[in-house]
């Protein structure tokens, strides 16, 4: 698929799942923006190898996606924007009578705020360009719910509803919003967590993997930030012009139960 051409945006991408988005897009020939709030040298040196892995413009812009102003930014900064995809996130899990006010405020404003304000100051370039691809990283959450979760739980429902709602608004304009539900994906800060769970239930890498972490997701197999991205990167293709407003899941059947 060929994006040569076209800027995209990516949030939150200086790991997990927004850099392997950004990785895949930059493979089909997009122009790169990666961000996160951090301004560090391993972060711009990304940017530099992402370029000159796949023979593309890639640069880092720091932007803390807990701020409308900073968010606008961004993309102000980064020229405007024919792909926009929003993963930033974060959780915090507590009961709802334990949940602290500053968490949920947190959660609300990086989770479901900043879409709403990247979207907003990225539509008008869309629109007169009469091309654009939104793609919002919800969540298998944004579709169910677990205990304890319930800023991420509301945030990731609210993205599915931004979505729908963006679609409806530019639909017929050459531009298409749609927000994709992983469910759990082989990130590192996942793998980072399989050794202690292994202590902890006494079982090896591949019970703990299959009977602990993946208990909800009938596959019993990860999702990859590969697999994340090539669903982007047709999301952004010719062959779904006429995908909008909808979810697309891909968590191994989680949702289907």
């Amino acid at each position: 698929m060929d994006l040569k051409g076209k800027r995209a945006i990516i949030t939150g991408s200086n790991s997990g799942i927004g850099l392997g988005v950004a990785e895949e897009l930059a493979r089909a020939g997009a122009e790169i923006v990666l961000n996160s709030f951090t301004d560090r040298e391993e972060d711009h040196a990304l940017a530099a190898k992402i370029a000159k892995e796949h023979g593309v413009t890639a640069s880092y812009i720091k932007a803390d996606m807990s701020k409308g102003e900073e968010c606008r930014a961004l993309v102000e900064q980064a020229g405007g924007c024919d792909i926009l995809v929003n993963n930033a996130g974060i959780q915090f899990v507590k009961p709802v009578d334990e949940f602290p006010v500053e968490k949920w405020d947190a959660i609300l404003a990086i989770n479901l705020s900043s879409a709403f304000h990247t979207t907003a100051a990225a539509l008008p370039g869309m629109k007169a360009k009469g091309w654009g691809r939104i793609v919002n990283i919800a969540s298998a959450h944004g579709l169910t719910a677990s205990p304890y979760k319930s800023a991420y739980v509301a945030a990731k429902h609210g993205v599915v509803g931004l979505s729908k709602t963006v679609a409806l608004e530019v639909a017929g304009q050459g531009i298409t919003c749609n927000a994709v539900c992983p469910g759990y994906v082989l990130t590192p800060l996942v793998e980072a967590q399989i050794p202690d769970q292994m202590k902890v239930h006494n079982m090896d890498r591949e019970t703990v993997i299959r009977e602990v972490m993946l208990d909800r997701q009938p596959s019993r197999q990860f999702a990859t930030t590969e697999q994340l991205g090539g669903t982007v990167v047709w999301l952004c293709s010719k062959y779904a012009d006429q995908v909008t407003g909808t979810t697309i899941s891909v968590d191994g059947g989680w949702t289907a139960m």
